[in-house]
């Protein structure tokens, strides 16, 4: 627990890989986890959870098979448990990830880019 507001554009500051969520604060159970990401995701999916995304600066899309999702800046989008998508930015996007904590970013596809999980900035 901190006695301080929590500062997104300086935690955004310290973060310099994309792909690679970083956990700011808890609720409960559920985290809120800032991320950079530019480029193209992979294709996954979260069985058991929603997965919530809030754009902070730039702008997104969310690819799901049968449409895309274009998510700006100051917008939010809920993409709902056992869905497949994907996610990706033409150029730099920030966001903030609200989802229960454990939840790995790659979802069931695994790979690569799947992210350390429960790190804290």
């Amino acid at each position: 627990m901190t006695d301080q507001a929590i500062n997104l554009t300086h935690k955004l500051a310290q973060l310099h890989d994309h792909w690679s969520p970083r956990v700011v604060a808890e609720l409960n159970d559920l985290q809120f986890k800032i991320v950079k990401f530019a480029g193209e995701f992979v294709w996954h999916t979260h069985a058991d959870t929603d997965e919530a995304f809030l754009v902070l600066r730039g702008q997104m899309q969310i690819g799901f098979r049968d449409r895309e999702v274009v998510v700006g800046e100051g917008e939010l989008f809920v993409v709902p448990r056992g869905v497949e998508h994907i996610t990706r930015a033409d150029s730099e996007c920030h966001a903030l990830i609200l989802e229960p904590r454990g939840v790995v970013n790659t979802g069931d596809a695994g790979g690569a880019l799947t992210a350390r999980n429960d790190v804290w900035i």
